[in-house]
């Protein structure tokens, strides 16, 4: 048996999340070996929970999908940064994302991408170096402005800020 790609996993994961809903994907485990399978300890501390089933990883995301915001080291699975902003834009509180200067060197500058798509949404967004804010609206759902994601040619920014469209 092969693994199945955890980072992909993860959108799914992040869709229950955002909707307060389940989701299992078949074949991943707890005891993964790739680095995303930490992801799904970000997604605990916005209020999921994450069970071991015989088919796979099951997530269940916080009631309603409302969570507060969160500080998150993302430097060992940057390639979730894009869908923990995706989901910053729906906490109660602010999501400050660290530990990812490096990807500002991958298929684009996700920093800067994710920062310009944020402010597009109609939310404040600061970004360092290595790290990012995002400010979220009380009512992030109500508020969003209606807009084209730009994804820049980069397949994560384009899935990760797919979810928005779920909730938004």
């Amino acid at each position: 048996d092969i693994e199945p790609d955890i980072s992909a996993a993860c959108y799914f994961y992040g869709a229950a999340a955002l909707l307060g809903t389940s989701a299992v994907v078949e074949g991943v485990r707890e005891n993964s070996i790739q680095g995303d399978i930490k992801f799904l300890e970000v997604l605990k501390a916005l209020g999921c929970k994450v069970n071991e089933r015989k088919e796979g990883l099951k997530v269940t995301g916080p009631e309603n999908g409302i969570y507060n915001g969160i500080e998150a080291d993302l430097n060992s699975f940057s390639d979730q940064t894009m869908t923990l902003s995706a989901l910053s834009v729906f906490a109660k509180t602010p999501v400050r994302i660290t530990g990812i200067s490096h990807i500002r060197y991958q298929e684009t500058d996700r920093i800067s991408a994710i920062k310009a798509e944020v402010e597009r949404l109609g939310l404040r967004c600061e970004a360092g170096e290595g790290d990012l804010t995002v400010f979220p609206d009380e009512d992030s759902k109500k508020s969003l402005k209606e807009t084209e994601i730009e994804t820049y040619n980069d397949h994560r920014m384009a899935m990760a800020f797919a979810l928005v469209g779920l909730r938004r």
